[in-house]
């Protein structure tokens, strides 16, 4: 009997440099998209636009912080080559909290308007 074992390497496809250049690049692009949504929104010259998008600004950041906090997770972190395991132990837990967040966000605006109701 042989009681040495020989295991494979798991290869896995790593992304190249291009693909780190692309993701750099979009994340680039998103920080300026939050950059421009605060300058129309409040910056010195925010015009009437500014004022329509004031509701819509801390739910459009969120969203824009999101969108890159995964890309950061998925290609630096290195989650889009893992098993999906680490990914659904990764993912979980977030979600869980961006729900509670949201709860308690809605929650508190609906307590701010109903005592400004009376």
């Amino acid at each position: 009997m042989d009681a040495t074992t020989t295991v494979a390497p798991q290869d896995h496809a790593h992304p190249r440099a291009t693909t780190y250049a692309k993701v750099g690049l979009v994340l680039f692009v998103l920080t300026a998209l939050e950059v421009g949504l605060y300058e129309i929104t409040y910056g010195e010259h925010a015009g009437s636009m500014g004022t329509a998008i004031v509701p819509f600004f801390v739910p459009l950041l969120l969203l824009l912080s999101a969108m890159k906090f995964a890309l950061v997770a998925m290609f630096y972190m290195h989650l889009k080559q893992d098993s999906p395991l680490f990914t659904g132990i990764f993912v979980f837990p977030l979600t869980i909290a961006v729900v509670i967040i949201v709860g308690l966000m809605l929650l508190m605006a609906y307590h701010m308007a109903f005592s400004k109701s009376g």
